[in-house]
This record gives structure tokens, sequence and C-alpha cells, in this order.
């Protein structure tokens, strides 16, 4: 399994991920809707399986001597690393906008604990949704992303309107840190767990879809 994370780094990778990893920097563009960031992370995921289509990686990993399911579980963990790496890369970040953005963020969710807890749920979700359409056909990567960007950017709407008219997520959950500290630690351990669920669900999910698929 180790051997396959490490294909998947060395050789699927596409070279736009680590550039979409340095774009956490844009929390310190104040007045941005930061949770669009994601979005860059989602990017790079689907650019590595789309140059895969077009390299023929799914079929040069089946003529591994490898399980099906170990090729989708090489993936997922390669997808999983990337999300995690860019909320670990967004950390400093997200403590130096509390300096120099004292005032917050008008155009969304601030830099602030419960930012990550909204960059577990975005990442789920996207997982969800891409996963589950990209593994249904391989070659139909393109129609998965369309999906999960049209699911994105309706969260990235969300996030904005609700940080003006949802009272709880204006007042308490949309504040500078160490402000209701407990509550968004509740809520970000809330969103951990939803994206192990949706994960795990979606990961079982591609791995039947997969192995249906005839593509010898």
């Amino acid at each position: 399994m180790i051997k396959l994370i490490k294909k998947e780094f060395m050789l699927a990778m596409h070279p736009i991920a680590p550039m979409m990893l340095l774009l956490s920097a844009m929390l310190l563009i104040p007045n941005y809707p930061y949770i669009v960031i994601f979005f860059y992370v989602s990017m790079a995921i689907f650019f590595t399986c789309l140059s895969g289509r077009e390299n023929n990686d799914v079929v040069y990993s089946l003529n591994l001597p490898v399980a099906k399911r170990n090729i989708v579980k090489a993936r997922f963990a390669f997808a999983i690393i990337l999300e995690f790496l860019q909320m670990l890369i967004m950390i400093p970040f997200a403590v130096l906008n509390q300096t120099i953005n004292p005032t917050g963020n008008q155009a969304g969710m601030d830099a602030n604990t419960a930012l990550f807890a909204i960059a577990f749920i975005i990442y789920g979700l996207f997982n969800f949704v891409f996963f589950s359409n990209y593994y249904k056909n391989v070659s139909k990567v393109g129609i998965a992303f369309v999906k999960s960007s049209v699911l994105l950017f309706a969260l990235t709407g969300i996030d904005v309107i609700s940080t003006k008219v949802v009272p709880f997520v204006k007042n308490v959950l949309d504040t500078s840190d160490p402000e209701y500290l407990l509550q968004k630690a509740v809520f970000l351990l809330c969103g951990f767990l939803a994206y192990l669920i949706l994960t795990a669900i979606t990961y079982k999910k591609s791995v039947v879809n997969f192995e249906k698929q005839d593509l010898n």
C-alpha cells in the first residue's frame, strides 16, 4: 500500500498540486471569501485524475499486482493527504491574519477555528460528489469535477450569506479567536466527524463502482 501511495505522489500527482497548496497564503488577503481557497486543492485532485486519464495511469495501475480496491484506496489517501496538508499550511497564515486584520473578514468566515471546521465539511462533500461520480466512469472525470465545483461555489455563497444573516454564525462562529472558542471547538469536532463519515462512505461506494468497470 505504501508503494502505491508513493506512486501517487511520484508519478501521478499533477505538478500544479504544490502550487495550489501554497495558495493557502491567500488567507492574508483582507475581505476575501476564504473558503474559495479549498477549491484550489480540489482542482489539484481533479488535474491529477485528468492527467491520469491522459497518461493511462489507471491502465498502468490495473497491470500492477494489486487489487482494484487498493488502487482506489491509494487515490483516496493521496487526496486526504493533500487536504490535510493544506489545512496544516493554513494555520500560520490564519494566526497572522488575526494580527494584520483585526476587524475581521467582511466577505465570509474569518480566518479562525470555525473556518477549519468548514474546511472539513467542504472536503467531505467534495470527496463524496467528486469520487462518487469519478469512479462510475474514470474517463468522464470532467463531469465529476463540474458537479463538485457547482457544490463548492454554492457553499461559498452560503458562507458569505450566513455570516451576514444567521445570528449564531454571525455573532459566534464568525468572530476572532479566542472568542467563543468552546463553541468553535465543538463545531470543529462536528466538521471533522462529518469529513470522516462522508469520506468513508464515499470510499466504499467508489470501490464498488470501480470494481464494476471493465477497464482491461
